[in-house]
């Protein structure tokens, strides 16, 4: 069914219950804490900075009316309109932000740049929600952008400037914030210098950055009263200027009052807008947070809590400030009654830090996004609760903001400095999101380019009005997140490129299977006992790592497994639909392929139970090709394509499947012998007991009773189950990437210094995959891309 605004996706309607109801006003709840804690700080300095420099002796009623009446019809417009009731409702399976619209235009459209997408991904359960159908328009179009490269190189490029300008949210908004809230002690304490509040503002960044290791869950049961505490707080505070000072200004919600407001100032008018557009600051986190809570929740609590306190609020201020035009320059605090002020200094400080605490860990997210869309370096990433899903810590990530704050707030030491550059920040990434939108209501909801055309200009023509206005400010700070955004921005495409680059050789390079069935089934060299895994990022072929391994080294493993671990484009992939099993070769050469398969948001665990679960699902495998025809064709030649969904979920004791045991010994299992010698057991034995945390799960695969066992699939089984015993090697290439020598200097300065220099700079690719060291076989080879 459709919505009465017409724009939104088909969509079965929720049943209305009262556990729906009472879940939601859960998450309603907690949603304050997480969500709306910038949003609701933005108060403290939307009035200072609309009236700057000339504008401050422009001050008067009418111009106060008409500067909220601004305010109001932005509040409505952009986070009520826009975002409440459109862009809401383009969740990614419940996941929102940037990426969540990228992604799902990378869905129903080929606009991905890695070639590594899969038929198979595309019957993942998450893949698809909306209609299949496209119409000749949207086909058309859709056909268009798939052709040209340039144009999904561009689309990539906006995306990345979106999440680079969030990451500069990271680093403005808590220096804001907490500067903001801080300079009220200059109302109380007069004697008390700029030097000071600067310095108290510097003391609690840094406590704030320090306290990021133990994670947003052990204080988050403070954060949402303390929103909360604020919200009603500052609705009192307006609901008393209002009607104290005057009670009239309820008529400037009439866009009449803008008009003159134009008419009175001018074109200087334009200078204000860079502080108005700074009441959505934070209207982006209701949709990036998404994923946390749910749609209905988050409307809710924006349309019957958020939004009449925000309204009442600005209405209280603009009232004081009606008859009292000389308290603009601290109007929040001015306007607070002295019964009640270091009770509301207290409460706005704090509702500062929870603001600042929430776009830092939406910063974390981001990275952690881009990272698994292969548009970041490898960084580390903590989870740092078992039960709340997406709240990460990257401890590079958070100095780096660290530092980058408290630069901001010791070389600017002015609130409407840094406004300028936040709001730039803000509006962009709004702008962005805009765009994105118009091209998930073609691709996506279905609906016609005409529709997505008025919604573009509409929403671009209020905010391109205020980008304008921030960039005329370029020059008195708004020059921050733009240098920010490029730093970020470059990183990511770098990185991006350069993978994609790796990537085209290894498919351009990978070994043919022709070339691996004339080595026969002995591979021409000797066969040692165990299981060798081939860490690549091909989903398809041999890669080159494996003829440079077998050119060097005359043995190779009985059992060899090539691993692929990939993202696709949906947040989270289900544990049924991880794994892909199947065969690279015949089946005497016991060679296979498996691709592990994560979401953008999934959390990839440090899990020691991957060994056991490879081998069951390749055994699963096995078993599930004797009976089903389609895996057991005798065309070789398209033995590499054919995969099979294995999920590792199912019952271990079931018939389908092999018997595990539980083995806690060091040991190897009497089951079966191991073939591996004494002094390499020894080795093993004291690498555990030296790295505890490494330690595996040790069990013992035993052939389920099956007395009508296919002969040759129980002999395959039990190889598989000799090779475990005998361990597991990992194999991961060092790869080292240069520019060929006919590339230009722009590509030889971007592969051969910057990309170099980002990869020696990161996580390797062991350490990043949790592969113990005493297993671990790196194989050198040179890219020359």
């Amino acid at each position: 069914m459709e919505s009465d605004s017409g724009i939104s996706p088909p969509r079965n309607p929720p049943q209305l219950s009262w556990v729906n109801l009472s879940r939601n006003l859960l998450l309603a709840y907690q949603s304050f804490g997480v969500v709306y804690g910038d949003l609701s700080t933005s108060p403290l300095y939307v009035f200072p900075l609309t009236f700057t420099g000339k504008l401050q002796d422009r001050v008067n009623e009418e111009v106060i009316f008409g500067a909220f009446s601004l305010i109001f019809w932005t509040l409505t417009t952009i986070p009520l309109l826009k975002y409440v009731f459109i862009v809401l409702s383009a969740d990614d399976n419940g996941e929102g932000g940037t990426f969540a619209l990228y992604s799902l235009l990378c869905r129903y459209a080929k606009l991905s740049l890695l070639p590594n997408q899969q038929a198979a991904d595309e019957e993942l359960s998450a893949y698809r929600y909306g209609p299949s159908l496209h119409s000749a328009t949207s086909s058309s179009l859709k056909r268009f952008l798939e052709k040209h490269k340039k144009l999904r190189v561009a689309l990539l490029v906006v995306v990345l400037f979106g999440a680079s300008m969030v990451i500069g949210d990271g680093v403005l908004t808590p220096a804001i914030s907490v500067l903001a809230s801080v300079s009220g002690l200059k109302q109380a304490e007069t004697k008390l210098t700029d030097g000071a509040v600067i310095v108290i503002a510097c003391v609690i960044l840094v406590g704030l950055f320090a306290l990021q290791h133990c994670g947003t869950h052990r204080v988050a049961f403070l954060f949402a009263p303390v929103v909360i505490i604020w919200l009603v707080s500052i609705f009192s505070i307006g609901l008393y200027n209002m009607l104290h000072w005057n009670p009239h200004i309820i008529r400037a919600i009439s866009p009449h009052y803008i008009i003159k407001f134009f008419r009175e100032i001018g074109k200087d008018a334009w200078i204000s807008f860079g502080g108005i557009l700074l009441c959505t600051t934070g209207t982006e986190a209701m949709f990036a947070d998404l994923g946390h809570f749910t749609a209905l929740s988050i409307k809710i609590a924006f349309g019957f809590v958020v939004y009449p306190c925000l309204v009442f609020q600005y209405m209280g201020q603009a009232a004081y400030l009606s008859k009292n035009p000389g308290a603009i320059s601290a109007s929040f605090y001015e306007s607070i009654p002295d019964p009640v002020f270091w009770p509301v200094f207290v409460i706005a400080t704090l509702a500062a830090i929870v603001g600042s605490q929430a776009i830092i860990t939406a910063t974390f997210s981001i990275v952690k996004q881009c990272q698994a869309l292969c548009c970041f370096p490898r960084v580390k990433v903590v989870h740092t609760s078992k039960h709340i899903y997406g709240q990460v810590y990257i401890p590079e990530i958070n100095w780096i903001l660290m530092i980058l704050t408290l630069s901001i707030t010791l070389g600017f030491r002015q609130t409407a400095l840094i406004g300028n550059a936040y709001g730039l920040a803000c509006m962009t990434v709004m702008f962005v999101t805009t765009f994105l939108m118009a091209l998930v209501i073609i691709f996506v909801w279905q609906r016609s380019i005409l529709l997505a055309v008025l919604f573009l200009l509409f929403f671009w023509f209020i905010e391109g009005a205020y980008l304008l206005a921030a960039f005329v400010k370029v020059p008195q700070g708004g020059w921050v997140p733009l240098v920010l955004s490029f730093i970020f921005m470059m990183v990511m495409y770098t990185w991006h490129y350069g993978t994609r680059k790796k990537y085209s050789f290894d498919l351009h390079n990978k070994v043919s299977l022709k070339w691996l069935l004339g080595l026969g089934p002995s591979l021409g060299i000797v066969r040692v006992p165990g299981i060798g895994l081939i860490y690549s990022e091909l989903a398809t072929g041999v890669p080159a790592i494996f003829s440079h391994f077998v050119t060097n080294l005359p043995a190779f493993h009985k059992v060899l497994v090539f691993v692929c671990v990939k993202s696709v484009p949906v947040p989270y992939v289900s544990p049924e639909e991880r794994f892909l099993i199947g065969r690279v070769c015949p089946r005497p050469y016991r060679m296979y392929r498996c691709i592990v398969r994560y979401g953008y948001k999934d959390f990839r665990r440090e899990d020691s139970d991957f060994e056991n679960q490879l081998i069951q699902s390749i055994a699963e495998f096995i078993q599930m090709e004797a009976v089903e025809p389609q895996f057991c064709g005798s065309d070789t030649s398209s033995l590499d394509g054919r995969m099979a969904v294995i999920s590792t979920t199912r019952n271990p004791q079931s018939n389908s499947s092999l018997v595990i045991a539980e083995d806690e010994d060091i040991g190897v299992s009497t089951s079966i012998q191991s073939s591996r010698s004494s002094t390499l057991q020894s080795l093993h034995s004291v690498f555990d007991d030296e790295n505890p945390e490494l330690r595996r799960r040790r069990v013992r695969f035993q052939l389920p009773p099956n007395p009508g066992m296919d002969p040759a699939v129980r002999e395959e089984l039990i190889d598989l189950i000799h090779a475990k015993e005998d361990g597991v090697a990992y194999i991961v290439g060092h790869s080292y990437v240069k520019a060929r020598r006919t590339s230009s200097f722009l590509k030889k300065f971007v592969i051969d210094i910057c990309y170099s220099f980002l990869r020696k700079n990161c996580r390797g690719p062991s350490v990043a995959l949790n592969i113990p060291h005493i297993s671990l076989i790196e194989v050198g080879m040179i890219y020359y891309v």
